[in-house]
């Protein structure tokens, strides 16, 4: 009897610790160097992976100060409004699937990027690094990329050759920097082949940038010192249709001899300037925003638009325009009503 009571308690004693030990090791946390980061269920214990959406990562505001170890099975990475100052290789080495990359409001300068750390992201598509501490645009970039976001930093600098390689980018947002003219070379842009939309709003430029991309659709210029737009300046942009020049100093004579009279372009901003009189316009403008300048009259006569091509049967009406904002000039109402004989399409004009 006493034997069988000891090897009882033996047995239970002996379950006892085995259960303690496997308990142990299922709720131990690991080292992330110990993850294998193929794994399928990997996920960086600084961050969340949803299971309904496994391809995606999610690292915002929590006080990142390094970027962990990317799992392989990642497309989308969300790191935004961390603490973040480097862009190291080591996290992406197995990352090889990454399409989108946001970055945004971080603590990342030039200094901090690894050199190969983004052109190994051989599939990257999107790329965010807004509101962060970089002062040139960062280079290399892999050549899949087709965003690139830079808004909001301390951008002086592009140096030569950085969009050499960038045939598939379509937008490039460099708004909100601390770009000056000597910051363009002529070839500053070339490789640019498919760019549409080249956002430079809120620069310190005074001149249009040169060579621009020639597929460039959306042009933004707004809150620079831009005084005047070279002659023949838009023949290198032909696809170009919305163009927002808001908040600089244009004047009368900063503008070339044929104005904006440019086929392709349907939508112009001009608000907020220096001109005197009203720019001469094409017959396929749709939108024009001229309000806050200095402009005295409407002189119809000299503006409408006359020509029109003749295969176009959509423009038996005429010119386009539908949208005219004039308030804030010396204009006194009321306008001629050889307005509308003239843009017949026109559904509001503000004065």
């Amino acid at each position: 009897m006493v034997t069988s009571i000891c090897f009882i308690l033996w047995v239970l004693l002996t379950a006892d610790t085995v259960w303690t030990q496997s308990a142990r090791q299922v709720n131990e946390v690991q080292d992330p160097e110990d993850w294998n980061v193929n794994d399928d269920f990997y996920c960086p214990r600084e961050c969340f992976c949803p299971p309904s959406f496994p391809t995606a990562l999610y690292c915002e505001n929590r006080g990142l100060k390094e970027i962990p170890v990317i799992p392989s099975r990642i497309w989308y990475l969300y790191l935004e409004n961390n603490l973040i100052e480097t862009i190291p290789e080591k996290p992406f080495a197995n990352a090889t699937q990454l399409r989108w990359i946001n970055l945004n409001k971080n603590k990342i300068t030039n200094y901090g990027i690894e050199k190969g750390a983004l052109s190994q992201l051989k599939k990257l598509l999107f790329l965010f690094l807004e509101d962060n501490e970089l002062e040139e645009v960062p280079s290399p970039l892999p050549r899949s990329l087709e965003q690139l976001q830079l808004a909001r930093n301390k951008v002086s600098r592009i140096p030569q050759g950085t969009f050499s390689n960038l045939e598939n980018l379509t937008l490039l947002d460099l708004q909100h920097n601390k770009l000056l003219d000597n910051a363009f070379q002529r070839d500053t842009f070339k490789g640019l082949k498919n760019l549409m939309q080249l956002n430079m709003a809120k620069n310190s430029l005074r001149n249009m940038p040169p060579r621009l991309p020639a597929n460039t659709m959306q042009l933004f210029l707004d809150n620079n010192s831009i005084e005047g737009i070279p002659e023949n300046y838009f023949n290198v942009i032909p696809k170009v249709a919305f163009l927002r020049l808001n908040h600089n100093k244009l004047s009368d004579a900063g503008l070339p001899s044929r104005g904006f009279d440019v086929s392709s372009i349907l939508d112009l901003q001009l608000s907020h300037n220096l001109l005197t009189k009203f720019p001469r316009i094409s017959a396929y403008l749709q939108h024009l925003h001229l309000d806050h300048n200095k402009i005295k009259n409407v002189n119809v006569s000299r503006i409408c638009p006359t020509t029109l091509r003749a295969d176009q049967d959509a423009f038996i009406h005429g010119p386009q325009l539908s949208y005219l904002r004039l308030d804030g000039n010396e204009i006194k109402p009321p306008i001629s009503m050889d307005l509308t004989a003239c843009f017949k399409l026109l559904q509001a004009v503000i004065i």
